[in-house]
């Protein structure tokens, strides 16, 4: 098992004189929904997306989305880290998706990572390693994922890379196609 906390130092680095900080991640609820949907927006931004202001209609479909899917417990989990000042401070997500079974995976359910993001004011203490140990270890043990999958960053690929994600042996095309956007 992955442990889901680690010990860290405070904001900026430090914490009280010879008490490390235990970070642990917990698994997100309905009052969460805010707060991922924040945390979105804040790695959106940071990939150079334009998120628009506080009441963009995005932010109100992806409220809707992760309401329904935490309603759906054995596809879909978020963990997060409280920070005692800011609260919610960072996230990642996990999603199963049924595909056509295969050799490599006879049950032919997929994982993919997504929404993993800390507040730029409490990065690099490690926040996000410790929702992404938390979220592989409901992948492993409460899923029947066969592999997993996520869509990195320059800034996080290091961090996947420690984990052995690896660029597939076939590479992922996309092709965007016109319509109404729902």
């Amino acid at each position: 098992m992955i442990p889901s906390h680690i010990d860290s130092p405070g904001p900026g680095g430090h914490a009280e004189p010879g008490v490390p900080r235990t970070v642990r991640a917990r698994r997100a609820t309905l009052d969460d929904v805010p707060a991922l949907v924040r945390l979105r927006g804040l790695m959106l931004d940071g990939m150079g997306v334009e998120t628009g202001g506080p009441d963009a209609p995005w932010r109100v479909a992806s409220a809707d989305w992760f309401a329904d899917r935490l309603g759906q417990p054995a596809l879909f989990a978020a963990f997060l880290v409280d920070d005692p000042e800011l609260g919610v401070v960072s996230a990642a997500a996990g999603v199963c998706d049924a595909h056509a079974p295969g050799p490599a995976n006879l049950g032919g359910l997929q994982g993919h990572i997504f929404n993993v993001s800390t507040d730029p004011r409490r990065r690099r203490l490690g926040h996000a390693r410790v929702c992404l140990n938390a979220l592989l270890d409901w992948f492993r043990t409460e899923t029947g994922a066969g592999a997993v999958s996520l869509n990195a960053t320059g800034d996080g690929a290091a961090l996947y890379e420690s984990y052995g994600f690896a660029p597939p042996r076939h590479p992922v095309l996309r092709l965007r196609v016109a319509g109404t956007p729902h």
